[in-house]
């Protein structure tokens, strides 16, 4: 089991899903956990039921809430006084946003998934540079989307893709700029993965069974296997791999 023992690891986005499993799988390395939730509280206090307390801090706050936001980085840092890595994972899935749809509702998906997609994580992202500049270095892990690449399947989610991209994108930006300063960063790109935002995916493209017979290996991601791949990078044993982009999607999008 890799060890993770005396660092501490800011996870948005913890409470369900992705965030879940790789909190719960980096307490199991030992790590401090900081576990982000929006309103889900309930399930930040599940997914971190088996970190003991001294270990894990759980923080609520709205992305879509820049002050909020700042906030949440403050805490964070404030209750060790450093934080050694970022998981970037928190984001949300509008279903209204199509090219069919109003404007008033068009505006406000795009509005809303870029603030919450966007502008929230680049906040963080920001403070966590400023942060790792002046501790010596630091890891950031973003969960972004095979989406941010090949684009959406659905085009109501079309804002979704978009914002992925983009925190994507200036991930890499910051692996370039600051790799001299010790600054790690990597990006992960899921493709269907068994969460309930991939299950109302399904559900739009025509059940589970048609998206998963369209799977190369006829099956889902499992968020144990990212949250394993999120914890080996936590490490930052593969400094070279830094800027990468990781594509898990069992073969099924090659690029």
């Amino acid at each position: 089991m890799t060890d993770l023992k005396n660092k501490t690891i800011l996870v948005t986005g913890a409470s369900k899903g992705i965030g879940r499993a790789i909190v719960e799988r980096l307490g199991q390395s030992g790590a401090y956990v900081i576990a982000h939730y929006g309103s889900d509280r309930a399930g930040a206090e599940e997914a971190t039921s088996d970190i003991p307390d001294e270990r894990k801090l759980l923080v609520g706050a709205d992305l879509n809430d820049l002050d909020s936001v700042e906030a949440l980085w403050d805490e964070a840092e404030r209750w060790r006084g450093k934080v050694d890595i970022f998981v970037n994972n928190a984001a949300t899935m509008m279903w209204n946003g199509g090219f069919d749809a109003p404007l008033e509702d068009w505006d406000k998906v795009w509005r809303d998934t870029l603030n919450i997609n966007v502008l929230g994580p680049v906040r963080l992202l920001r403070r966590a540079v400023r942060h790792y500049r002046e501790t010596g270095g630091g890891v950031i892990i973003t969960l972004s989307s095979w989406a941010a690449q090949r684009g959406v399947g659905n085009p109501d989610t079309i804002a979704y893709g978009a914002s992925k991209a983009a925190v994507a994108a200036a991930t890499q930006s910051i692996a370039r700029a600051y790799a001299r300063e010790n600054i790690l960063a990597y990006i992960i790109a899921p493709g269907v993965v068994r969460t309930r935002l991939s299950e109302d995916f399904a559900r739009s493209q025509g059940g589970e069974e048609k998206v998963t017979q369209s799977l190369a290996m006829g099956e889902w991601v499992s968020p144990a296997e990212l949250a394993n791949l999120v914890n080996f990078l936590s490490t930052g044993e593969v400094r070279q791999l830094s800027g990468a982009t990781l594509d898990v999607n069992g073969a099924s999008y090659i690029r």
